[in-house]
């Protein structure tokens, strides 16, 4: 792996991009067969993040991926209220234990490595590759990669409307966006990590089909219009970027 990344950094988050994606997929497929949700996955994403962690570790890359106290106050973030409240949204519409105890368990397990994962891989290796060269296109790669997940409700016949997913592809960008300003200042991907680990592995208790689309649309249109909207402003003042300084 060291010898690709010295070669070339962007290749080799390109690498672990698509060896995430695949097998993260082929490993939610074999959950399936067994009969046991994210059995197979928890096992692969536990390995995958002790591999990446390990090799950044070792590699003494882990002030330049984050793996760090914040440079910047919490206080200054405003203690990261903001990420805290998206959150919490999982538990707006009831709370329900969707499976048994082992699947729960192998689910928070599974997102949670998810969480270190993406971040680093998309916010850490990817981000820092490309920042040397065009630092506006890596932060809106940065923020883009986590709407992408939602992008695909348009074509996997989800039974999604179009407006719904429109609004949660805006909401997930602004969600990246948020997070990329947070690392690029704090220099720390901890903040992230916990945000993005917390925030999927909560979902697993949701009551999810407890609100109607009407009452899930206006509660996600609030959220990106006062929530996201003002903490990115409140963001991009306090800690502008000078794009001709990287």
């Amino acid at each position: 792996m060291t010898n690709l990344y010295q070669k070339s950094e962007i290749s080799f988050a390109i690498l672990w991009i698509v060896a995430y994606v695949v097998l993260t997929s082929a490993a939610d497929q074999l959950s399936e067969s067994v009969g046991v949700m994210k059995s197979v996955t928890a096992a692969l994403h536990i390995v995958m993040s002790l591999i990446l962690f390990f090799w950044i570790r070792n590699n003494d890359l882990g002030k330049k991926y984050g793996f760090c106290r914040s440079a910047v106050p919490a206080k200054r973030f405003l203690y990261y209220v903001p990420l805290i409240i998206i959150a919490s949204t999982a538990f707006w519409g009831g709370v329900k234990l969707q499976y048994g105890f082992l699947e729960t368990a192998l689910y928070i397990v599974s997102m949670c490595c998810v969480g270190f994962l993406e971040e680093v891989i998309f916010r850490g290796l990817l981000f820092r590759a490309m920042e040397k060269d065009d630092l506006r296109t890596a932060i809106l790669v940065s923020a883009l990669t986590f709407g992408m997940g939602h992008i695909v409700n348009l074509f996997n016949g989800s039974g999604r409307e179009l407006t719904v997913v429109l609004i949660q592809i805006v909401f997930a960008v602004l969600v990246g966006l948020v997070l990329i300003w947070i690392f690029y200042h704090g220099k720390s991907l901890v903040p992230c990590i916990v945000f993005h680990s917390v925030n999927n592995a909560l979902k697993v208790f949701a009551a999810e089909g407890s609100l109607s689309t009407r009452a899930d649309m206006i509660i996600n249109l609030v959220l990106i219009v006062v929530v996201l909207g003002g903490y990115s402003f409140y963001l991009v003042k306090m800690f502008p970027i000078h794009y001709s300084q990287k």
